[in-house]
């Protein structure tokens, strides 16, 4: 088997705080934050003089892992809109499974979040949800109905 497991998806910011703050409110855990640097990260990631900033947060359940990265040097650049559509080649959203949409969207709400589209429901077996945070990046809820 050559995959053992999903350990975690990167996603580069500018506002490392909020994010982290954004992904705390969902109900990640934050597992660590600190700085990042060194030709050993050089190396892997094919980048020369890398300084940045990292936080991990794991979801409750010990399995997932998000980590946050802001970039002191070089700079992050960016590849597409700010605020790039569902059908925007790569990866468009990370989506997390939520006991209640309706509360999680209050909690987020107050760090700026916004719907993409609206709560709709699949069959029934799930509401679901886009919900555009920090940095333009999209987070799906999914509510399993009884």
């Amino acid at each position: 088997m050559p995959i053992q497991r999903m350990d975690n998806v990167l996603i580069v910011v500018d506002d490392l705080d909020a994010t982290v703050s954004f992904f705390v409110e969902l109900g990640l855990e934050l597992e660590g934050k600190g700085p990042i640097e060194g030709r050993w990260v050089e190396r892997v990631i094919g980048i020369d003089d890398v300084r940045q900033d990292v936080a991990m947060l794991r979801t409750p359940d010990g399995h997932g892992r998000v980590e946050l990265a802001k970039f002191h040097t070089p700079k992050a650049i960016s590849a597409e809109p700010k605020d790039a559509p569902a059908n925007t080649l790569g990866i468009r959203r990370i989506m997390f499974a939520v006991d209640d949409i309706e509360d999680v969207l209050a909690r987020v709400r107050a760090h700026g979040a916004e719907l993409v589209g609206e709560v709709a429901q699949y069959e029934n077996a799930y509401r679901l949800c886009y919900v555009r945070g920090p940095e333009g990046i999209i987070v799906g809820l999914a509510e399993q109905l009884s």
